[in-house]
């Protein structure tokens, strides 16, 4: 195959230091699919820029290698920055699954660990070290010879981000190297959908079903959920997804040309192919089924946003820690809001050791339960 596994850290299975120990040595609790390991330009800038660039504003569009250097070529003209945050362009490790793998690790305690690869450039090394440091699991990470993907994010003057990712070029693991061992252990998978990435996703969940593990479902864009609707509603109709998040617009496009395409009639639907459902309405909180229950919880109203990246992503790590304490929907839905609410507090889709003391400080007035890494 041309590709070798990369060390692991440390391993993450500590008590004593407040790490969700998982089922089996060495297993991390939660394993996040990211079939290519992905690094983040993220920018605040000016209304203009994006009137310069392929696609919609406010999406996620796929762009070559060539157009994302162009991109960052444009971004020190349009820059914009911000009192409250003194770094307007910052480069981390990114993807939506690895926002939410590293929420649960670093603000939660959860061991996670990723399968997936990356390029051997720098790209590719800087995603390790970015990862590694935040304890993340990467014994299951493979490195290949080729590029590593990368993704321009640019937030708007109101917090609104718009993404274009580089991933076609990119290096990724491939359907046939999945093993049963890659799955052994952990209680749940979590991934993003992606009808480029459809044998990838069909297979791992083929052997974590054999292994009894749970499958989360991020809808991951309108655009996608819009252009590749079909696929989408086999494999959620195919009682494989335990749990499905999506925001507002992904959820009315999943239904869109149906009589009623609200948020509402879409939580019914997801609710009927999966365990939990969630709908997330931005300000106006999320709605949440489980079987016969159905919560509605309003938004954090402290959180002034200054970029959305992200949110959506840790709103999963907070209601997937709640899955895991065994907490209510409701008390799921509240932690899930209050780690959506902190990483919306600065720029990147990466939580702040300030804004994370913020959001235990949110989970106390909640009453909620604290991570059992900051008890003493």
């Amino acid at each position: 195959m041309g590709a070798e596994r990369v060390a692991a850290p440390q391993p993450l299975l500590l008590h004593q230091n407040g790490v969700i120990a998982a089922a089996a040595k060495d297993a991390p609790l939660v394993l996040g699919l990211q079939p290519s390991a992905l690094v983040d330009h993220v920018a605040r800038v000016d209304f203009s820029l994006l009137d310069q660039i392929p696609g919609e504003r406010g999406g996620s569009f796929p762009v070559a290698r060539e157009e994302v250097e162009n991109i960052l070529s444009k971004v020190k003209s349009h820059i914009l920055s911000s009192p409250n945050d003194p770094s307007p362009l910052r480069t981390i490790a990114g993807g939506s699954v690895a926002n939410t793998i590293r929420g649960l690790t670093v603000g939660f305690g959860v061991s996670c660990g990723m399968i997936g690869a990356c390029g051997d450039d720098e790209q590719g090394d800087f995603f390790v070290d970015y990862m590694s440091f935040s304890r993340l699991n990467l014994s299951k990470l493979r490195k290949k010879k080729g590029p590593t993907a990368q993704c321009v994010c640019l937030v708007d003057e109101e917090g609104n981000r718009t993404m274009r990712p580089c991933l076609l070029s990119a290096v990724k693991i491939q359907a046939d190297e999945f093993t049963n061992k890659d799955f052994s252990g952990s209680k749940w998978l979590v991934l993003r959908y992606s009808a480029y990435n459809m044998d990838i996703i069909n297979a791992a969940i083929r052997i974590a079903k054999q292994e009894g593990v749970s499958v989360s479902l991020d809808l991951a864009s309108f655009e996608m959920v819009g252009k590749f609707r079909q696929p989408l509603t086999e494999l959620l109709e195919s009682g494989y997804i335990d749990l499905c998040f999506a925001n507002e617009d992904e959820a009315t496009e999943l239904l869109r040309g149906k009589q009623d395409a609200s948020p509402e009639t879409a939580l019914e639907f997801l609710a009927k192919c999966c365990e939990w459902a969630v709908v997330t309405l931005g300000s106006n909180g999320c709605i949440a089924r489980h079987g016969k229950e159905i919560v509605r919880v309003p938004a954090i109203g402290e959180a002034k946003a200054i970029d959305a990246t992200g949110a959506g992503d840790l709103f999963a790590s907070g209601f997937i820690y709640g899955l895991i304490k065994g907490l209510s929907l409701e008390e799921c839905c509240k932690v899930g809001s209050c780690s959506g609410a902190s990483v919306v507090l600065s720029l990147g889709g990466e939580v702040t050791p300030e804004n994370w003391q913020w959001m235990y400080k949110q989970m106390r007035i909640r009453g909620l339960p604290v991570p059992d890494l900051l008890r003493k």
